[in-house]
Order: C-alpha cells, then structure tokens, then sequence
C-alpha cells in the first residue's frame, strides 16, 4: 500500500513511518519542521527515513494515487493561550483542513491524530467517545475543530476518514516539552525538575509502540467515521511517575513546585472498549517498562554524545 504521514519527523509520526516501512509498505513522510521544539531533534528523528519538507498550508499536496495518509501534523502543546493562538489555527485547523480537502479529492483514506485534550476536564472517567467535548486550552480547541472538519469533509465529499484521540504517548523521542522527556532528561543531567501543580495530575499514558499498532489498525479495518480512544491501560499520576523513575534510575530526581499551567486537564483516562470491540486492539505495554524503555533510550544517547 502507498502511504503518506504527516508530521513523520515528530516522536509519533517518525515511529510509524518506520513501522510502514519495516512492514513493506511504499510510505513518505511529510514535516515543516517548524521550530516549536529544536528542529535538529526533528532531522536526528528522520534520519535515514523518507522525510520531504512540505508546509501543508502554502505546498502542493499531491495525494493522486495514495492508499491513506495518516494526518499526524500540528502544532502541539496545550499551553496555548496568548499571541501564539494563530499559530495553532494555522498549523492544526488550515493544515488540516488542505490535507482533508486533498485526500478527499484523490479519494485517499486518512487517520485524523486527534487528542484527550478535546475531552479537557471530562464530564466523567473513565472517558467514552461519546463525552461532551469540553477543552480547556486553544490546542484542544483546534483539534476539536479538525475532528469536525474531517465530519464535514466525510458528509459533503465522501472522505472516508477515522479519528484517533491520543492519550498522552510516551516513549523512546517522546518531544521534549512533555513531562516525561523533562523528567528524564532532568534525571540523566543532573538537574531539578520543575512540577507544575501539586503532581496528583494523572494520565492514561501510553507507549508509543501501542499507539502506533492502533493507528496501523485505523487505517486497516476503522469504521468510516469512527473516533476511537488510544490510551494505556494504566491511570498514573505525576508524583507515581517520579517514584517509578527513581526506582527505574536508582536515584532520586530533585523536584522544584511550581504553579498549574492554564489549560492543563487534572486528569485523563481512556475508556478503550470501541476500539477493543471494533479492531482488536489492546495496550501491551505495562507503564514501568515503557519507562524503563524510554529512561534507557535517553541515557544511552547521552552516554553516546
């Protein structure tokens, strides 16, 4: 099959491209790599990987003969208030909108990488796709409001399309502004690790390997239409991920208490069981040793460098 992935130099996108490829599959990768993190992580992520440098908003898509695309692009991070809003309606809701318009087009399928972030602070735990919608940040917003494009699109132009929410994917490159890459980086350093809030925020994280298996399974056997949950099986706070660390490095991480940030939900849990019934999928990965996983990946490199 012939594939496109967008954002495929980010941490999930560069996964996956190399899963399609290790399965036999003609795959691409699309990125701008823009600089919301530094851009030299993004080409060590692409290294050796098929990556073109396209701007989804101002390039030429061309999607003629494409089976899918997996539509993994945007602008991340739920601090997302202030005069850096028109970058995410730029990059998550226009971006989105010109891959939909083209896939729907050149009659290619996509999987739509959308976020728990839509969910914000749910109406109740754990979380069905059927929940109200309720985001607490710009980011969850204009997921939200691709989630609704890919709808329209699939209504009025026959674009066959599947939704995916991510639960917090962690992992071998997870990016670095996410909590675990800063407490492991922190770790491996040396240094303190600042927590913002009282740390009894929990999540539903999920091993980046699991994550990309689901999106295989989306793209494969999803439901036209469908929105499917992809969360760990495992409900786990912040201040339980230190611990866990600590036992993982045999030492401790100085933490330093800061504020709660705007937009930053209390907690997540994914309630999995459409996805379950539906493709077959399950998480696979117990969270202490994707963490394991993930604090080998980043000693390592370091030892390397």
């Amino acid at each position: 099959m012939r594939y496109v992935v967008t954002g495929a130099a980010g941490f999930i996108g560069s996964h996956l491209l190399r899963r399609l490829l290790e399965l036999g599959h003609d795959a691409v990768g699309w990125d701008s790599f823009t600089d919301y993190y530094d851009p030299a992580l993004k080409e060590e992520n692409a290294h050796g990987l098929p990556v073109e440098r396209v701007d989804l908003v101002d390039d030429e898509l061309p999607l003629e003969g494409v089976d899918g695309v997996f539509h993994l692009a945007g602008q991340p991070g739920v601090r997302s208030f202030g005069e850096v809003f028109p970058v995410y309606v730029r990059e998550n809701v226009l971006a989105s909108q010109r891959v939909l318009e083209a896939a729907a087009g050149s009659g290619a399928k996509v999987v739509l990488a959308s976020s728990s972030s839509i969910y914000g602070d749910a109406e109740s735990y754990p979380t069905r796709e059927d929940a109200a919608p309720r985001p607490i940040s710009p980011y969850g917003i204009t997921k939200l409001a691709c989630e609704h494009l890919a709808y329209a699109y699939g209504r009025e132009f026959g674009l066959t399309a599947v939704v995916l929410r991510y639960f917090t994917i962690y992992g071998p490159r997870q990016r670095p502004d996410m909590a675990l890459a800063r407490m492991v980086a922190r770790l491996v350093d040396g240094r303190h690790f600042e927590l913002f809030g009282d740390g009894s925020q929990s999540r539903s994280f999920t091993y980046v390997d699991d994550a990309v298996e689901a999106t295989l399974a989306a793209m494969e056997r999803g439901s036209v239409g469908a929105t499917y949950n992809v969360g760990g099986g495992e409900e786990v706070t912040l201040l339980a991920v230190l611990e866990s660390l600590a036992a993982i490095a045999g030492r401790p991480l100085e933490v330093v208490r800061a504020a709660r940030r705007e937009g930053d939900a209390a907690r997540t849990a994914a309630d999995t069981s459409l996805i379950r019934e539906d493709l077959g999928w399950v998480p696979r990965t117990p969270f202490a040793e994707g963490l394991a996983a993930q604090w080998r990946w980043a000693a390592d490199r370091v030892a390397a460098a």
